[in-house]
């Protein structure tokens, strides 16, 4: 009974809305295009199956569990380097990653017992993609990713790059924290995982964004990694690091690198059982999910974690495909990566 007991307790933190909400908040989908916000687009509201339960799939991408949405508007694009500028300059904002680390706060997601490190590595930066040479061990990420004091959104790549010329691609070393700030000042919010998948799927049920093939006819439609991992890019995709919004052709709903280019923050909390529990608590179908209450990822129980959704232009055959709408990956909430950024939904006013 105890077991019972714990098992609906969990459930019952998986939020799924009700009928009577979902009679109130589903929007007509013969929205005025005049009522689109500027660089956005109308995502009809309507049933998917999210989630995929095929042989390409992560365990935590599964199962599969009927879902319905309301209608909401989505950006076009990634957030760039231009529109997080003007939202720097509106507020004087400072992201996590030009301030420096409190140990105070570090240390909480830490065993006891670890000691304070030295205060040169506690200076503000970001995590960069460095990989050593001749990578033998692809489940040692510190083989490719560094700590680089100095990285943040205007420094990508370390203090002595810069985002001049790169005004129209994805901002980047953006933690959670950052993305909800911004999405705040513009009036909008980050999207839950469901809506972020349901729009990259386009209105189809498709292995990627486009179709079932990765490159048809040869043909590359996201920015991802080619060639030997980590290490040797082939770049056959045009671009080593991240592309300029725009770059590949939009998905059916209108919306640009759903797939590759960088991740994105969604807002639901991480666990990698989310979509058992939330099947397990609809009948049939869950309607406007939002996810579990709070974080809990068995690897590292202490840091609370976020989902992101689309993979980025590391996503390699080779190492993780995670450039499908279904994969999802969980990232710290303060963390921020060379190949991270958000886009942000606007609810539909009824």
């Amino acid at each position: 009974m105890k077991h019972i007991l714990l098992a609906l307790i969990a459930i019952g933190t998986f939020a799924c809305s009700s009928n009577e909400s979902k009679q109130n908040n589903i929007t007509a989908e013969n929205q005025v295009e005049s009522n689109v916000p500027e660089g956005m687009v109308f995502v009809p509201g309507g049933t998917f199956v999210m989630g995929n339960e095929g042989e390409e799939a992560n365990a935590i991408e599964g199962p599969e569990f009927t879902v319905e949405l309301s209608g909401f508007y989505m950006d076009i694009t990634e957030v760039t380097n231009a529109q997080f500028q003007k939202f720097v300059d509106a507020t004087g904002y400072q992201t996590i990653a030009e301030r420096p680390i409190d140990w105070e706060e570090l240390k909480k997601q830490l065993p006891e017992g670890v000691e304070k490190p030295a205060d040169s590595l506690l200076k503000p930066g970001s995590l960069v993609f460095a990989p050593i040479p001749n990578v033998s061990n692809l489940y040692d990420i510190s083989q490719w990713w560094a700590w680089q004091t100095g990285s943040d959104w205007r420094h990508p790549y370390g203090p002595e790059s810069n985002i001049e010329g790169k005004e129209n691609h994805p901002v980047v070393h953006i933690a959670h924290e950052d993305a909800e700030a911004y999405a705040i000042w513009a009036g909008k919010r980050l999207p839950t995982e469901a809506e972020w998948e349901y729009a990259s799927r386009g209105g189809s049920h498709q292995s990627f964004a486009w179709g079932e093939e990765l490159t048809p006819e040869g043909q590359y439609l996201a920015n991802f990694f080619q060639g030997t991992f980590p290490g040797g890019n082939s770049i056959q995709d045009g671009f080593e690091k991240t592309a300029p919004v725009k770059s590949y052709p939009p998905n059916a709903y209108g919306l640009y690198d759903m797939i590759g280019n960088v991740w994105e923050w969604t807002a639901n909390w991480y666990r990698p059982d989310s979509h058992l529990q939330t099947k397990n608590k609809s009948i049939t179908v869950c309607r406007n999910p939002t996810g579990p209450a709070s974080s809990y990822d068995p690897m590292e129980p202490q840091v609370p974690k976020r989902v992101i959704k689309g993979g980025s232009y590391l996503c390699s055959d080779q190492y993780c495909s995670n450039y499908r709408p279904s994969a999802r990956m969980a990232t710290a909430i303060d963390s921020g990566q060379e190949h991270l950024g958000f886009r942000c939904v606007q609810d539909v006013e009824n």
